[in-house]
């Protein structure tokens, strides 16, 4: 087994832009993790007795999480799980939750990476999103961690924020660089409609920003991080040679993963569940929903996530996988994007150029088979 994800969908505010299920009611924080130690002794078989390979607190706001409490599940998946080969433990943090002592408990608790939500180093770009930090904090929250001893930090940005373009884009992005992070996620901002951001837009107070904007920031995005030396291997994410997120990319290549906690999701290679997205009932103990992927399922699955990334489509893999017929149709529905550079077909991978990964749902698209 690749991935074992935790989710903590605590949040002590809601920001502007998630639709992530969470809740701001903290009180259930010890019913949950007493639920999502339950959900680990339901689960110790699955699936198949894999290893664990990587662990990761996601949210919501893990770092609301005592220490304690970090390794207290840590240390059960470790007695149902062999998790003794893991390379990589990673944390969702809140800048103002990382304090010195917290981040001490935090390596003492198995922990190896952090993911930083810094998400803009703009404070009216902040306060726009409803963020509970400011960009002073953001920074000392990365130095902090760095003196506690993390070697391995990514810093979460967003860009497409309506009015924060341009220089404050170009200034967030120099501002997390000089902080000398290994990895950087830079996301498009995406008005959904249960968020604060989708019921401003609806009522006309809020407007997502346009193409060509997307694609100027996008690239500016691009440029800056690849010429300070990152590697754009995957849609949104950048990293230093070394420091891939290994977690996320086991995903991305369709590897089998467990996820405790609501509205977790989790693959064992063939039948996908999910919990339920509501704190109450799962402390309740209300069932997983279950789906079994189809053949045609699994190839569009394949697709959608191995186009995002730098490596693209192995199409050997596409011939083992999913046999010679459905390769072939492939070939024919990727010729116009191999003509117009929208693809590259190298050593037998077709995959979209990261400068062009902007346009990579519209190649996906058109490789599905319907």
């Amino acid at each position: 087994m690749a991935g074992l994800y935790f989710h903590i969908p605590f949040c002590k505010r809601v920001c502007a832009y998630c639709d992530f299920y969470k809740s701001a009611d903290l009180r259930r924080m010890d019913d949950l993790l007493a639920a999502m130690h339950r959900e680990l002794d339901d689960r110790r078989g699955y699936p198949g007795g894999e290893a664990v390979t990587t662990r990761y607190f996601g949210g919501g706001t893990p770092s609301l999480c005592t220490p304690e409490a970090i390794r207290g599940l840590l240390d059960h998946a470790a007695q149902l799980f062999d998790c003794s080969g893991a390379e990589e433990t990673t944390l969702e943090a809140n800048p103002d939750d990382l304090t010195a002592e917290y981040l001490g408990g935090l390596l003492e608790a198995g922990i190896d990476r952090l993911s930083i939500g810094v998400q803009s180093f703009d404070d009216d770009c902040l306060k726009l999103m409803n963020r509970r930090h400011t960009a002073a904090q953001a920074a000392e929250a990365v130095r902090a961690a760095q003196r506690a001893g993390f070697g391995n930090i990514t810093v979460d940005l967003i860009f497409g924020m309506p009015g924060f373009g341009g220089d404050t884009l170009r200034r967030s992005l120099d501002a997390a660089l000089s902080l000398g992070v290994q990895h950087i996620s830079a996301y498009h901002l995406t008005v959904e409609p249960d968020t604060a951001f989708g019921r401003r837009a609806a009522r006309g107070e809020f407007r997502a920003v346009d193409e060509q904007i997307s694609e100027t920031e996008f690239l500016t995005v691009h440029h800056t991080l690849t010429e300070a030396g990152f590697e754009h291997y995957e849609v949104s994410n950048f990293a230093l040679p070394g420091f891939r997120a290994r977690h996320n990319a086991a995903y991305w290549h369709g590897a089998k993963y467990l996820g405790i906690g609501p509205a977790a999701h989790s693959f064992d290679g063939e039948e996908r569940h999910w919990n339920v997205g509501s704190v109450e009932r799962y402390i309740a103990g209300d069932p997983a929903e279950r789906e079994l992927l189809t053949n045609r399922d699994r190839f569009n699955e394949y697709v959608m996530t191995a186009l995002r990334t730098a490596e693209g489509i192995d199409t050997r893999e596409v011939a083992a996988r999913f046999g010679t017929k459905r390769l072939e149709r492939m070939r024919e529905e990727a010729a116009p994007y191999l003509q117009s550079g929208a693809l590259r077909d190298a050593g037998g991978r077709l995959a979209v150029p990261p400068e062009r990964f902007l346009i990579s749902d519209a190649v996906i698209e058109a490789l599905f088979e319907t």
